[in-house]
């Protein structure tokens, strides 16, 4: 049975000017693909926040439905792997971007995007892990098949209150691992140390003018979600055969460093791709987010919206006003 009008978050482009509304649609406005979905809950990540307000050139297709995530039930199928009423995950490849996202209560998605519900997660928990748990979860994947282990020393975590580093810290925290926080906001250690932070540092401790190619070696591993200089600061501050996994550029595009890091200490740089991430990698990453890597504070550091709500959430994100994770509810 093919899904009744329903309410979408559109975002379209007048000029140069991007921005969304809640709008109206119908089954035949959904694109191609073998699987239609009821979507119960979707997410916020940074991602859709710059999509959704043109802060960032994130979408590739005018008009197109926002969020990156999506949660829900089966309700057509032309794949056999899914049936009507199976509840599903999607998150990141081009939903959102320039195939029509879970910011909707339906989403036609191609079938190999789809994941059956993890054992061990619900949908709502699916949603509070989203792509920002998905890349911490594959970050750590790629950091320990690279040899990273507790007993190597401290991990440090940058951009640590948004929602990936937030769930990083928690992660690691959980698998045994040192963690130590670094954060621009001093008033957020209290809630650092709560995610399992063994301690938090400050980024305005650090002259980031100053940085030699060589300090002093502190990190067995680095989850960095910022670039720049202070990705900068992480290599140059790596052990002997460190590892650092590069998720996020929330403070610049842009890396001015040297070769020593990689030359003289045999430091890693590994590039963590969460957006087209295929089989088995995918499956594999999400059962571990259902089991050993499962946030501890998933609950806690989460806060539930309406999908009526989405207009006015997004500018905290691009503020930078936000910490721990949003998911937005469809039903």
């Amino acid at each position: 049975m093919a899904p009744p009008d329903f309410t979408a978050y559109l975002i379209d482009k007048d000029g140069d000017k991007v921005g969304g509304r809640l709008t109206t649609m119908s089954a035949a406005q959904l694109d191609d693909g073998e699987v239609t979905i009821r979507v119960h809950f979707s997410s916020i990540n940074y991602k859709d926040a710059l999509a959704a307000t043109g802060a960032g050139k994130i979408i590739r297709r005018f008009p197109c439905i926002g969020g990156i995530d999506l949660a829900g039930e089966v309700v057509e199928s032309a794949d056999a792997r899914f049936r009507p009423g199976d509840p599903v995950i999607a998150t990141s490849f081009d939903l959102g971007v320039s195939h029509h996202g879970g910011y909707a209560q339906y989403a036609r998605v191609p079938a190999d995007w789809v994941l059956p519900l993890p054992s061990g997660l619900t949908l709502f928990e699916t949603m509070a892990l989203g792509t920002a748990g998905f890349t911490a979860g594959l970050a750590v994947a790629r950091m320990e098949h690279n040899g990273l282990r507790p007993e190597k020393g401290p991990v440090v975590v940058t951009g640590a209150t948004g929602g990936v580093g937030g769930l990083a810290i928690d992660m690691l925290s959980r698998l045994g691992y040192e963690v130590v926080a670094l954060t621009r906001k001093a008033s957020e250690e209290p809630y650092l140390r709560d995610l399992g932070a063994s301690s938090v540092e400050l980024v305005s401790q650090i002259d980031l003018a100053k940085v030699r190619p060589l300090e002093r070696a502190r990190w067995a591993g680095a989850v960095d979600n910022v670039g720049g200089p202070i990705l900068h600061w992480a290599l140059a501050g790596m052990k002997q055969a460190g590892t650092v996994a590069s998720i996020g550029n929330a403070a610049s595009v842009e890396l001015h460093t040297t070769v020593f890091p990689f030359i003289l200490r045999g430091v890693s740089l590994l590039g963590v791709d969460s957006g087209y991430t295929g089989s088995p990698g995918r499956e594999q990453v999400w059962h571990r987010l259902a089991t050993d890597l499962k946030p501890r504070h998933l609950h806690e550091i989460t806060r539930t919206i309406d999908l009526q709500a989405l207009p006015g959430a997004f500018d905290d994100f691009v503020q930078g006003r936000v910490k721990g994770r949003t998911v937005v509810r469809l039903l």
